[in-house]
């Protein structure tokens, strides 16, 4: 299986991620992981990656496109893969499809994951995260027993400077302008499957496996 998980930040996409591929045994492969990887193996797409991170600029379009190809190359992906915040543009989607056309491949899935804003910035804002031991809770649906003290390890739980209202706030709106457009494209294509995200975790990850089973 070969699928694309959209959805905008604070959606949930990395807890669901993990339930699709263990449950479809593919790898789970975000840009974030590919760059990571190429710039510690020193690889010349890493090199050229790194140039532009270390200037605090966004990796380009094409140099993007090239990584993910290369990382769909490998033999783990034999079988099928899990895109996760890729693409992110019309442009990088039509260049996935190029990629995956010259590959004898196509996609079969692109799951979005539905949340409303309201909702996506109260769960940022109540996020709260061990220092220690990186467990994560939320102030509103997941409470620690002891205040700022980790269930876990006892450390201190902290909240994210970059989960501010206003920060949210701009990395959704981001993700309106930016992306948002990917969820008709690939509905003109016939693969999109909608999934309501407020619904508890372990709900929502039961309807992706059901979509993805019986479509």
């Amino acid at each position: 299986m070969r699928a694309i998980l959209l959805g905008p930040p604070g959606a949930g996409k990395g807890t669901q991620a993990d339930t699709i591929v263990k449950e479809f045994s593919i790898p789970h492969i975000s840009t974030g992981d590919i760059f990571r990887k190429n710039i510690k193996e020193g690889t010349v797409l890493g090199k050229k990656a790194k140039e532009y991170m270390d200037q605090g600029l966004l990796v380009p379009d094409e140099l993007t496109v090239e990584l993910v190809k290369d990382r769909l190359l490998d033999e783990d992906c034999k079988n099928g893969f899990l895109l996760d915040g890729f693409p992110r543009t019309i442009f990088q989607a039509d260049a996935l499809e190029e990629a995956l056309k010259d590959m004898n491949q196509s996609l079969d899935y692109v799951v979005n994951i539905e949340v409303r804003k309201e909702l996506l910035i109260e769960r940022a804002v109540g996020r709260r995260v061990c220092k220690d031991c990186g467990q994560t809770y939320h102030m509103t649906f997941n409470r620690p027993a002891v205040e700022g003290v980790c269930d876990n390890c006892k450390g201190e739980l902290l909240q994210r400077k970059d989960d501010t209202e206003e920060t949210v706030t701009k990395r959704i709106n981001v993700y309106q302008e930016q992306t948002e457009p990917l969820i008709e494209y690939y509905t003109n294509k016939g693969i999109i499957v909608n999934i309501d995200g407020e619904k508890p975790i372990a709900e929502v990850g039961k309807n992706i496996v059901a979509k993805l089973r019986n479509k």
